[in-house]
């Protein structure tokens, strides 16, 4: 869990290719999530559905990104530590 959060804190400053480099390494539902999310900050909205795929969410009824960043981070903070 720790390493979405510091991929989430990469995605957030700004560094979106050391973020995207670290959540490829990570195959739960989370974290493919965490992907679409960085590829519609990145506007790859064709590549952000396929991760939103992946994780079971519903790409075309999302929120905006600030809010689908929210639900993410309370979805994190919902998950067991390992």
């Amino acid at each position: 869990m720790s390493d979405l959060r510091h991929t989430l804190s990469l995605m957030q400053a700004g560094r979106w290719n050391e973020a995207h480099d670290r959540i490829q390494h990570d195959d739960s539902m989370l974290a493919a999530w965490l992907h679409g999310l960085l590829h519609l900050q990145e506007g790859d909205l064709e590549d952000a559905e396929n991760w939103y795929d992946r994780a079971a969410r519903h790409f075309r009824s999302r929120g905006s990104l600030d809010e689908e960043l929210a639900l993410f981070e309370a979805a994190l903070g919902r998950e067991p530590a390992p």
